[in-house]
């Protein structure tokens, strides 16, 4: 009896320690979409995470320097000769600017205030969406400088939304800038070079 049972066997009965089957169903590949969605969008929240992370380093270092050297300047070259750095094509020369970026629109400063006000805005909103290195890069420049030149305009003279910018960046036969003016211009261009290499802030690449 044990030999007949031993040949007939129950082969509907898998085996210890087999693994079973995975369905190849629509259910089964359901299935596979919604775990590999799912894992997808776990690593795009660190990977976005560090993004975000990168634009307000970068935001705070540009900050941090246009800060600093304008503190140097009013402390030690405002009221002074300027300094010759290379000659004559390139000096340390403290003025106050009311205008925009290299002395552009003086009669403006209060919408020159706005509009920084606004770049601040649009960039904290843009950052949830910030998958991009380069972007995040580029941002946090705009950011930094556009904070660096709003703080002048907030609490410098002749008053709360009217200050004069600090500059003291002075090439021959060119205007009169500042690091925040600096960062500003090379956050645009790198914004500029990305954009026509059909990078978009989300990390995608379009090609028109």
């Amino acid at each position: 009896m044990a030999e007949a049972e031993r040949v007939i066997g129950t082969p509907d009965t898998p085996e210890a320690g087999s693994e079973p089957e995975q369905s190849s169903g629509p259910g089964g590949q359901e299935s596979a979409e919604v775990t590999g969605a799912t894992g997808a969008t776990g690593a795009a929240r660190p990977r976005g995470r560090r993004r975000i992370a990168v634009l307000f380093a970068v935001a705070m270092f540009a900050y941090a320097l246009d800060l600093v050297s304008k503190m140097i300047v009013v402390a030690k070259l405002e009221h002074h000769a300027p300094i010759e750095i290379v000659g004559d094509w390139l000096k340390f020369e403290a003025i106050r600017n009311a205008g925009a970026a290299f002395g552009f629109g003086e009669a403006f400063t209060i919408i020159f205030t706005v509009i920084a006000s606004a770049v601040i805005v649009v960039i904290a909103r843009l950052a949830r969406k910030l998958y991009s290195l380069p972007w995040a890069i580029a941002l946090g420049l705009l950011l930094g400088g556009a904070l660096g030149n709003l703080t002048d305009r907030i609490f410098r003279a002749p008053g709360v939304f009217e200050g004069a910018v600090v500059d003291f960046i002075a090439p021959k036969h060119f205007a009169v800038f500042n690091l925040a003016d600096s960062a500003i211009v090379c956050g645009g261009i790198l914004i500029v070079l990305l954009s026509f290499k059909g990078l978009d802030p989300d990390g995608t690449v379009h090609k028109d």
